[in-house]
């Protein structure tokens, strides 16, 4: 029962296997190497383009690099209070970005409203004395496990677009995303107004792999010195462009996306049938619910593994405690089932 998070889960073994393949012979290091080329043709099969793409090792440094490709040192980023790139990322962004300033919105669901980006566009700007908006990150799914659908990524795309502000998404569960709403990977980002994505594998199932995918790319001009300088670039580089290639062969990245979100569907309905209704929409492959102390003591003795997590300004009851709990390409039914009955023992 580890639902403490979808990076707990092992590697896909698919992805392993391709490890295994790409370790036999030699390949020339940095991007050199046909696994690379192949992963770039794909990506732009994938999203029905032209691409500039950048594969790293890192979801923080994914999001750290195209943050401060998108942003003067004089600018700032406009992103929700609560998303990954504020609050988990131990000033990454700022320090890729020379100083850039990080501008939390609040919104409910860590959710970005229309109303709430025009009016803080709206504020005080420019200098000499202040930062000026250059980027607006949007999580892609969110930390509340929420989803940006695709009506609401083109309007704030476009707000931002009104004011020079460029548009990155944060795609750690983007397949997660995906799988829910049931679009195509273009309608839900270049399409809808993204110029760049931080593309994620790692919690998907891969062992350590993620893309910086401009899609203007010329807007990706000079990316490759900025992923050398802040020590992205792998020298074993076709590993990384191994581990992507078999996340999306024949949809694998698809397949482990809506295994997660089923196994995260089973488990919201099994809570809620509990008396432990999540707090906010399951859309994703995380699922926030209250449960009470006593069930906590007894899950925490079975073995359970997931967190406890922030309650302010929510009634969830004084005997019981909010706990986001993510399912991964790993859980099965079982766990789920095992975790639903300590839940509901009385």
């Amino acid at each position: 029962m580890y639902f403490a998070s979808d990076n707990t889960a092992g590697v896909a073994p698919e992805i392993l296997e391709a490890l295994g393949r790409a370790s036999t012979g030699y390949a020339l290091g940095y991007g050199n190497d046909e696994w690379t080329k192949r992963v770039e043709q794909r990506f732009a099969e994938i999203f029905e383009r032209e691409l500039a793409v950048f594969l790293v090792p890192t979801g923080t440094v994914a999001n750290s690099l195209a943050l401060a490709h998108l942003t003067p040192p004089w600018g700032a980023v406009l992103c929700h209070a609560e998303s990954h790139v504020a609050t988990d990322e131990c000033g990454a962004p700022e320090f890729f970005g020379g100083g850039i300033k990080l501008v939390g919105l609040a919104g409910a669901g860590s959710k970005i409203s229309a109303a709430t980006l025009r009016a803080a566009l709206t504020g005080q700007w420019g200098g000499p004395h202040h930062v000026s908006p250059a980027a607006l990150s949007l999580s892609q799914a969110t930390e509340s496990g929420t989803i940006y659908r695709v009506a609401e990524i083109r309007e704030l795309s476009e707000i931002a677009r009104a004011r020079g502000v460029a548009v990155h998404m944060d795609g750690a569960r983007i397949g997660n995303a995906l799988a829910r709403m049931n679009v195509s990977p273009a309608e839900a980002t270049w399409k809808a107004g993204v110029d760049v994505l931080s593309f994620g594998a790692t919690k998907g199932g891969a062992m350590g792999a993620e893309a910086v995918i401009f899609f203007d790319p010329k807007r990706g001009a000079n990316m490759q010195d900025r992923r050398k300088r802040g020590g992205a670039l792998a020298s074993k580089h076709r590993f990384i462009a191994a581990q992507i290639e078999a996340f999306l062969a024949n949809d694998l990245w698809m397949t482990l996306a809506r295994h997660a979100n089923a196994m995260a569907d089973a488990l919201a309905a099994g809570l809620a049938a509990a008396g432990c209704k999540p707090v906010w929409p399951v859309e994703a492959n995380e699922v926030f619910a209250p449960i009470t102390l006593e069930a906590d003591k007894r899950l925490k003795a079975a073995g359970a593994m997931y967190y406890p997590w922030p309650s302010e300004g929510m009634s969830v009851g004084a005997d019981k405690m909010l706990v986001r709990l993510v399912t991964s390409f790993q859980t099965t039914k079982d766990d789920v089932d095992r975790f639903l009955a300590l839940v509901g023992s009385e």
